[in-house]
């Protein structure tokens, strides 16, 4: 092989291998965008097919071994089939030397289930990792405490906020779907294997439950068993500091597993610490939610999304108006825009119909097929981080006609300039499973920042555009001017992230609040300070 083939060959391995780590590194994040998370129904039809075919080759054998089981039934069961007949003699030592090893060592349950197997081991490759398990059940916690929902109503499948006494239902489900003991399990093994006993405790303790009332029950898919919800739990409520608790449930345990010395040892550990502290056998430990020392305004975060976006009290509010919006320009002359204005300070506005039904699905065509996981500027570096769940791409106005069109809609409305350099690609995001993004400025706060690549300043102006609706959650919360925006499909939202003197405007902290049920996409439009000059003046008063 001469030079020239042996680098071809080695750049065509190179691609494959490429192509490799990218199929991972999708797989591994498919929790991060529901559109994703909506792909792995493909692979799960496939396999359905496959278990489909395995069962009626299973019936058959079984079957089979029916209609064998009755004709030997019948001899023995028949008086007047004495072994004094030769014919029925013979067939009697046949069965014994010949028929029951046959049946006993048939090729044919092997058969099927290696079927099955190498069916699996195709598809295998299309699956999600394990990453993307721990990210789903982190997002349930996430809900869970964003939401204050319920740990035993969401294993019941209704989505209910619990305070006190108060049970207020957050969404009705068309069709209530439960979770199983094993499901349980594995949501608060994730909170266990991070040492987070908080999420972990409530779970564990719910698949116990679940586990104790399907005792006996044997189900092929559960990887684990109540003695495994036992053993964890029992931990847990040790490290939460409920050694009483612990005692109790790791006794349980040895009632289903006696030869356990492990957990016999244990038991001795916990009865000699409460001879030791008689007062841990009453005292009730009480567990704090992990702090998350970034987010310094997670009450007012969380209570603006517990508000699923309603502002009952904006209607009392003279100074905030709706219009139809033109801004002077012929080309919204007759088609005037529905605006409302939401917010003076920091000024917001909502464009009710920004974009038609048709244009929110062509744009979310477009990006899907260059989605990928989202990432924050942490000074000059671009990271992926657990406080922004979703995937994103940009698009730039050549790959469509119609993306020059929402270009030109988006200057006639905001009167600024859209083009690159002085406003960046559209970058559309789909959000996953319980996908959020917690408390941010979209301006850049150090001179470091990667937005100043661009050499046309600051993101001046936010144009953020709903390209779907969602069954619950998902406002974006502006945290200091305490209030929240629901998700209006096919809607824009509006802000300006900078003062007229440049300074960032601090009031424009917001965040996307967790998606609690639905398929969110949006698409954010950032446009820069330079080439607005004489589009939006500048001011030396640090107010405007």
């Amino acid at each position: 092989m001469g030079l020239a083939a042996r680098l071809a060959a080695l750049l065509a391995l190179l691609a494959l291998r490429a192509e490799d780590l990218l199929g991972a590194a999708a797989r591994e994040d498919t929790f991060s965008a529901l559109t994703c998370v909506a792909r792995a129904l493909a692979p799960e039809r496939r396999l359905l097919g496959l278990l489909r075919r395995y069962l009626r080759g299973e019936e058959a054998r079984l079957r089979d071994l029916t209609r064998f089981y009755d004709k030997v039934l019948s001899l023995h069961e028949d008086p007047a089939a004495p072994v004094a007949n030769p014919l029925l003699a013979f067939t009697l030592i046949k069965r014994l030397q010949s028929d029951w090893r046959n049946v006993v060592h048939s090729l044919e349950a092997s058969e099927n289930i290696q079927a099955l197997k190498d069916g699996y081991e195709k598809v295998e490759q299309d699956l999600p990792a394990f990453e993307d398990l721990e990210g789903a059940a982190r997002a349930l916690m996430r809900l869970q405490d964003v939401y204050m929902l319920n740990v035993k109503g969401l294993a019941r499948g209704v989505f209910q906020r619990v305070t006190g006494s108060d049970v207020t239902d957050l969404y009705s489900p068309g069709r209530i779907f439960s979770l199983t003991a094993d499901d349980c399990f594995q949501i608060g093994k994730v909170a266990y294997d991070m040492g987070d006993y908080y999420h972990a405790i409530p779970w564990l303790e719910e698949a116990v439950s679940l586990f104790r009332g399907s005792y006996g029950e044997w189900k092929t898919e559960d990887e684990a068993s109540l003695e495994d919800a036992l053993d964890h739990l029992a931990f847990a409520c040790f490290q939460a500091g409920n050694v009483s608790c612990a005692l109790s449930l790791s006794r349980e345990f040895l009632l289903y597993s006696p030869e356990n010395k492990r957990m016999a040892r244990n038991v001795l550990k916990y009865e000699r610490l409460l001879a030791e502290s008689p007062h841990q056998a009453v005292a009730e430990a009480v567990i704090q939610r992990p702090r998350v020392p970034h987010l310094r305004t997670r009450d007012t975060y969380e209570g603006l999304c517990q508000t699923l976006g309603s502002q009952p009290i904006h209607y009392q509010i003279p100074s905030l108006y709706c219009s139809y919006e033109t801004n002077s320009s012929p080309y919204l002359l007759l088609q005037p825009i529905r605006k409302e204005v939401i917010h003076l300070d920091p000024y917001v506005a909502l464009y009710h119909d920004f974009v038609s039904d048709s244009e929110a699905q062509k744009i979310r065509e477009l990006a899907e097929p260059w989605l990928q996981r989202s990432v924050v500027a942490s000074g000059e570096k671009q990271l992926q981080v657990e406080y922004r769940i979703s995937k994103s791409a940009w698009l730039k106005d050549t790959v469509d006609p119609m993306l020059v069109t929402l270009d030109h809609r988006i200057a006639a409305l905001t009167g600024l300039d859209v083009q690159p350099p002085y406003a960046e690609y559209l970058q559309v995001v789909n959000y996953g499973i319980g996908g959020h993004y917690e408390p941010h400025f979209d301006h850049a706060t150090s001179p470091s920042s990667p937005l100043y690549r661009m050499k046309s300043g600051n993101r001046v102006a936010t144009f953020m555009i709903y390209l779907s609706s969602v069954e619950a959650g998902g406002a974006t919360a502006f945290i200091y001017a305490n209030f929240s925006v629901p998700v209006v499909k096919n809607a824009a939202l509006f802000w300006w992230n900078l003062h007229r003197s440049g300074e960032g405007d601090g009031d424009t902290l917001h965040a996307g609040c967790p998606v609690l049920v639905g398929d969110k996409w949006v698409a954010n439009k950032w446009i820069h300070e330079y080439g607005q000059e004489f589009r939006r003046p500048c001011s030396s008063n640090p107010e405007d």
